[in-house]
């Protein structure tokens, strides 16, 4: 056990304890890492308007300048939609106004997964300078990027809407089914923050790897191409996690049945996230600011 204090003030107490100041005390062979974890993320989440308020400066700050702002994105993304709409439905011989509601929903909400790994590799990277010089909980950042994509995401989910009143396609009461799904993602960035934070901050070479692996997992996934073009290799599309993360949010807004089983694997994987998270932020948290 070691004790410290800005100086001793006799035999018996120390200044700090003189005057009132607060002792710090560290017990070197019992560190209580797991509390710690515990604590980090109590004060993080106490602190969500902190977060939130970071996140609305990270999208201003991002589009300063720019007369549409986050509208860019959405307009680019409507253009790609368009394309790419008319050129793989004619590829795939798929009925236009069958295909682009199709597209649409699924290259939106690939985009929000996207992003949400992205960010997830630079949480702590990109507050390394707060890292450095402010006692903040390493939760407020996890939170800061989950918030920051959902503000993203807000401005590009209206196109799934948008691209169905088109086509005449009015989703039912299931397409509430959708927000459970949206949030089940938002819990899955959260955790993915804390992991591929750390993990990229002690790993330089970690991130290049990741943005390969979901570029390969684009094409690996029925984003452009439909389930049912695999054949008999349908069954086994929810081994996928990206496809079954998709699919809950996906399948309410286009009217497709109840994903049970997507959801179900969906649940499993983000249980497996969330104890990896946890477990390397309470063995790693005190190392990450000098990682950063």
């Amino acid at each position: 056990m070691t004790r410290t204090s800005m100086a001793a003030c006799g035999p018996d107490r120390t200044e700090g304890e003189a005057i009132g100041e607060p002792v710090i005390m560290h017990d070197a062979g019992n560190p209580q890492r797991l509390q710690r974890a515990v604590d980090d993320l109590s004060s993080g989440f106490g602190l969500w308007r902190l977060a939130w308020a970071l996140a609305s400066g990270d999208i201003k700050e991002r589009y300063r300048g720019s007369v549409l702002g986050p509208l860019w994105l959405t307009l680019s993304t409507a253009l790609m939609l368009g394309m790419l709409g008319v050129l793989y439905a004619k590829l795939f011989r798929i009925d236009l106004a069958s295909y682009l509601p199709w597209l649409s929903a699924s290259l939106v909400i690939w985009g929000v997964l996207l992003q949400s790994v992205n960010d997830a590799c630079i949480t702590m990277t990109s507050s390394e300078g707060v890292i450095r010089q402010m006692p903040l909980p390493y939760t407020l950042h996890a939170l800061r990027a989950v918030f920051r994509n959902a503000l993203v995401a807000a401005h590009n989910l209206p196109l799934i809407l948008i691209v169905l009143a088109l086509f005449g396609i009015m989703p039912g009461w299931e397409a509430l089914m959708a927000i459970p799904g949206l949030i089940l993602l938002a819990f899955c960035a959260f955790w993915a923050g804390l992991l591929f934070g750390a993990v990229c901050a002690r790993f330089r070479d970690i991130p290049p790897i990741i943005a390969s692996i979901m570029q390969i997992a684009f094409f690996m996934t029925p984003i452009i191409w439909k389930p049912e073009l695999v054949g008999h290799w349908q069954p086994w599309l929810p081994l996928n996690p990206f496809y079954s993360m998709m699919e809950i949010v996906r399948a309410p807004l286009l009217g497709r049945p109840f994903p049970l089983i997507e959801w179900v694997a969906s649940l499993v994987y983000s249980g497996l996230l969330g104890v990896a998270a946890f477990a390397l932020f309470a063995r790693f948290r005190n190392r990450i600011a000098f990682w950063v």
